[in-house]
């Protein structure tokens, strides 16, 4: 079945009101509007994939309830330091604590992303991995951190794309990725699917 594709007049349905990821969708032109949504975040899933890939389904499927007949986009990111997966801070203690666990080490960034089409049916969901390598932190260095309050509100306590650029000593794989959306992955798959006949679009 053909629906329309995405454009001005059918703006594609980010399931999501991170400003991270509103930002990146702004900057290659894609004409989209957001919709927040409020899901059950417990961790599921055999692997840390799996529970990315998960919340991203379950995101896209609550906007989908709210805004069927369009294209929706679903995206979760999540830290992981070996085992050990990494939310948002709570307060100023868990910040410290996580940015402590990342000084001198490298961990993943895996973002999960699901596509529903018009019909409400998941017409594709995947994932991408980043590696991340951070520097060593002075704990002056953590503390001037947090006080900038950038890391709340960001899973493993830090924005690559702010001040917590400093900190960054290495990445490999997808810069947009660590940002919140894998640009690359997720236009090849919109393609694939029949929700954009080319890209980039006209500005």
């Amino acid at each position: 079945m053909r629906f329309k594709t995405i454009s001005n007049e059918n703006p594609l349905v980010l399931a999501s009101a991170s400003p991270r990821r509103k930002r990146i969708l702004r900057e290659i032109g894609l004409p989209f509007r957001f919709l927040p949504c409020h899901i059950d975040e417990k961790e599921t899933g055999d692997t840390q994939a799996d529970i990315a890939c998960i919340l991203a389904q379950r995101k896209a499927m609550y906007a989908c309830s709210r805004s069927p007949e369009n294209w929706i986009l679903g995206a979760d990111t999540i830290v992981v330091l070996q085992e050990t997966l990494l939310g948002k801070p709570v307060d100023k203690e868990e910040a410290k604590s996580m940015l402590a666990m990342l000084s001198g080490r490298g961990h993943e960034v895996i973002t999960g992303f699901s596509i529903i089409d018009p019909s409400g049916s998941i017409a594709h969901t995947g994932h991408v991995r980043t590696t991340v390598a951070i520097k060593g932190l002075s704990e002056r260095e953590i503390r001037a951190y947090i006080a900038t309050k950038e890391p709340f509100g960001k899973a493993g306590s830090y924005a690559i794309q702010g001040i917590g650029a400093f900190m960054v000593s290495g990445i490999i794989g997808s810069y947009s990725n660590v940002v919140g959306l894998p640009v690359h992955a997720v236009i090849e798959a919109l393609l694939a699917v029949g929700a954009l006949d080319f890209f980039p679009r006209p500005m």
